[in-house]
């Protein structure tokens, strides 16, 4: 199938604001564009010693880290059946679509999964997860799942009150956390936080296609995974391990052109001020895009669907369309006027709400340029809205000295 850049033929970017995959930007696909080499190659593997080095960093403090070749729902895999036994119990909140999967992926692998009361407009209160840890007095329990930021719904989760709900309630399962869309986007502090393990992938703060994913372990995971007796292979931790072997570290033969796409996209971060200037970033963009919602919404039913300006991610804002079919606008905008973004994902999302990304490759054209083609295909359509893109540049405009 061709792909055109525009309708008609007509040229210019497409705009790419979806939830993830994100835009790449042209110095990560040039890295691409290289030559294959051996794997064995000196070069390669000083530059693979390189992402190994730097990686615990970019995850607040790892103590191991492990790079499997497949997508998030690999390593949320890689995460379960590396640090259970079989029939465990594991607790997956039920915070929107991404924990549900989960939660399904846990059952299926035969643990039994113990969740919470359904959350699509906040995130998991962290006082349920210490009244569910405080009554399993014989710590069945032995991980506590957490998605970070839920991307079906937009919300994000506080880590450091999750931990100190741990804490409180004086359980010792581990705490697994799914970065995948918070890694380089949101406050990520491993070691300050006490998490034991972080799932995360290529494909959204990382400004990468899909193909690698991460696990980040705490000593206590790599000890855990010790004595862990789930049957696996492929993705078993122990074998990759071992640093001397750059075989045994991919489980297989390396993904040299995504390493080299990944060592691009590291140096980028880094150039550019490195984690804590992206999470920044991504801040400051995320609150221009509910300035515009709210400008919308001044003159339609348009509502973000997080409630509490603190538990809205700076990844993706899920916007609530009220009685009108979001299906319309999302196909408007793509195919007239070049801007994909994602549509509501489960029950009562799906349908009346669109999704709007705001991470990985971006700046601020590109992001008013989305906010003016989406605003332009609700005035195409005769949609109610009051004046977004202003209120879009106001905040940035504000907060140009960032």
């Amino acid at each position: 199938m061709t792909v055109t850049a525009g309708p008609r033929g007509v040229g210019g970017r497409y705009f790419v604001q979806n939830p993830g995959p994100t835009n790449i930007p042209d110095r990560v696909l040039e890295a691409f564009r290289r030559p294959a080499i051996d794997f064995s190659d000196p070069d390669f593997i000083a530059l693979a010693d390189s992402v190994w080095t730097e990686l615990p960093e970019v995850f607040g403090g790892a103590d191991e880290i492990v790079v499997l070749t497949t997508v998030g729902h690999g390593a949320w895999e890689s995460a379960l059946t590396n640090t259970l036994d079989p029939g465990d119990a594991v607790l997956i909140p039920d915070c929107g679509l991404f924990g549900k999967r989960w939660a399904m992926m846990a059952r299926d692998l035969g643990y039994e999964v113990v969740s919470t009361s359904e959350h699509l407009r906040s995130p998991t209160d962290p006082a349920e997860i210490a009244d569910i840890l405080a009554a399993d007095t014989s710590h069945r329990i032995r991980n506590v799942c957490i998605v970070h930021t839920e991307t079906s719904t937009g919300s994000v989760t506080d880590l450091a009150a999750m931990r100190a709900a741990i804490d409180a309630a004086g359980h010792p399962a581990l705490f697994v956390v799914d970065g995948v869309c918070s890694l380089g986007i949101e406050p990520l502090r491993m070691r300050d936080w006490g998490i034991d393990v972080v799932v995360a992938a290529s494909q959204k703060g990382l400004m990468m296609p899909p193909g690698l994913s991460f696990c980040a372990l705490s000593e206590r995971a790599v000890e855990r995974n010790r004595s862990a007796s789930t049957p696996r292979f492929h993705l078993a931790w122990a074998p990759r391990f071992e640093r001397g072997h750059i075989y045994m570290r991919f489980g297989g033969t390396p993904p040299i052109q995504h390493m080299f796409a990944l060592r691009a996209a590291l140096d980028m971060i880094a150039e550019n001020g490195g984690i804590d200037a992206s999470v920044a970033r991504h801040r400051r963009w995320a609150a221009a895009v509910h300035a515009a919602v709210d400008g919308w919404a001044s003159g339609g039913p348009w509502e973000i669907n997080i409630v509490e300006p603190k538990h809205r991610t700076a990844a993706i804002t899920c916007v609530r369309t009220g009685d009108i079919a979001a299906g319309p606008l999302i196909d408007m905008a793509r195919d007239r006027f070049r801007v994909s973004v994602g549509s509501g994902m489960m029950g009562s999302l799906e349908g009346r709400t669109f999704r709007i990304g705001h991470l990985g490759d971006l700046n601020e054209p590109m992001l008013l340029g989305a906010l003016g083609g989406l605003e332009t295909a609700m005035t195409v359509l005769g949609l109610p809205h009051g004046h977004g893109l202003p209120a879009a540049v106001a905040s940035l405009a504000a907060s140009a000295d960032l």
